[in-house]
């Protein structure tokens, strides 16, 4: 289908960034990147964030505290109730967080797209 207006087609894109976060197990990261790789827009990681930021308007939860950028850091944690509120949910899983970075990165990311073949 093609989108008749460009609202529409960032609401989609959307829906589906939200989709494929939702798919990221508990105790597991992903990146904006690796999520805009896999949905084949491989520099859209920019879009990936914006859709992030709007995951509290989705009908359904949306793990946004999974999505970190590509050095592993927390770069969202502003948009989030509190300042710690992104790294609290993360450690709640087991994510071990210092100085706003995940540790054990490399064994914490999922990308979608070896994971969701």
């Amino acid at each position: 289908m093609i989108p008749r207006n460009p609202t529409e087609a960032h609401r989609n894109f959307f829906q589906e960034v939200h989709e494929v976060v939702r798919l990221v197990p508990p105790g597991r990261v992903t990146t904006y990147g690796a999520i805009a790789h896999y949905l084949g827009s491989r520099r859209g990681a920019r879009m990936v964030g914006w859709a992030m930021m709007a995951a509290h308007t989705a009908t359904a939860y949306v793990p946004a505290h999974r999505v970190i950028n590509r050095n592993g850091q927390l770069t969202g944690r502003q948009h989030f109730a509190t300042p710690t509120a992104m790294q609290q949910a993360l450690e709640a899983e087991g994510v071990v967080v210092v100085e706003d970075e995940v540790q054990d990165f490399k064994t914490r990311f999922w990308d979608p797209t070896t994971e969701l073949e």
